[in-house]
């Protein structure tokens, strides 16, 4: 592979469906990171990965995979990278060595023993059909095949969704282990944000089409904080300090993009470090500004 910064630089994306549009979407995920893509269902996730592995055509923009063009380098891109989906891509009546039978053709740098070492660790069963695996265990064995073959990004779409925290946790745990190696990256698409709080090093939020937020997420987290205030007291807040605000019977909490700026600003109001949950439901009430 040739030398890169950024696993993955996406430049100006735009996708256009009737009623919804993935609006001039720019982001870069450095290698060796793992970048939490987050947005509630329907924001256009789903929609960015099909066009970063290039399934579905965008109308405009720019994409490198591991530093190569996603068009015109296909196919020796897909040679280096893996993804996995929410619903397994595989025929239910087949088992875990069919799909490993069926990836040894696909990929030149198959690893048969690395394949069997991960069936083992996820105590999968070989001749059991995919029709009669838990939801748990399919994904374990995307997961088993799409780090058997030396892929140096790993995109996952949804892939933690509907299983249970210990299998969560379980998975999370091969990620960090898989980013030991610092030539490997991951995207990893998710509306659970606590799991992204634990492993991600970046975080990229999209809501209805349109970026909202990237960068390291320490920093994202740093910076941002929750007001909390009487309702009273709220009413001297300029509504340009922050994103918008749940307003209770008990007061109003507002997030502030600019903790540092709105304590100096507001010196008698308590400020709060928050989460990417939070930062989500706040950014994406930003355009009823006030609610409840």
């Amino acid at each position: 592979m040739n030398d890169y910064t950024n696993a993955i630089e996406i430049s100006g994306l735009t996708k256009k469906y009737d009623g919804f549009t993935l609006d001039n979407v720019s982001f870069n995920v450095p290698k060796g990171s793992i970048m939490g893509f987050i947005g509630q269902n329907g924001a256009g996730k789903t929609t960015t990965i099909r066009t970063l592995l290039n399934i579905t055509k965008c109308d405009a923009g720019s994409i490198k995979l591991l530093g190569l063009d996603h068009i015109q380098n296909e196919y020796e891109i897909k040679e280096h990278i893996a993804a996995v989906f929410d619903e397994i891509p595989f025929h239910e009546s087949f088992n875990a060595i069919q799909v490993g039978k069926m990836f040894r053709g696909l990929y030149s740098g198959w690893d048969e023993q690395k394949y069997s070492e991960y069936l083992d660790r996820f105590s999968l069963p070989r001749k059991k059909k995919i029709a009669k695996f838990s939801k748990g265990m399919k994904m374990k064995l995307q997961i088993s095949a799409a780090l058997s073959h030396g892929a140096r990004l790993l995109i996952m779409d949804e892939a933690t969704t509907g299983l249970d925290p210990v299998v969560r946790n379980e998975i999370l745990d091969i990620f960090r282990e898989y980013l030991q190696d610092e030539e490997n990256s991951i995207l990893m698409s998710s509306h659970i944000t606590s799991d992204l709080d634990k492993i991600a090093d970046c975080v990229t939020f999209i809501d209805k089409g349109k970026l909202l937020l990237t960068g390291y997420k320490d920093e994202i987290l740093e910076s941002h904080g929750l007001l909390k205030c009487s309702k009273d007291d709220f009413k001297e807040i300029a509504s340009e300090d922050y994103i918008s605000a749940r307003v209770t019977d008990f007061g109003v909490e507002a997030m502030v993009s600019d903790r540092a700026k709105a304590k100096q600003k507001y010196s008698g109001a308590l400020i709060e470090k928050t989460n990417l949950e939070e930062i989500m439901l706040f950014y994406v009430n930003r355009e009823k500004k006030e609610w409840s």
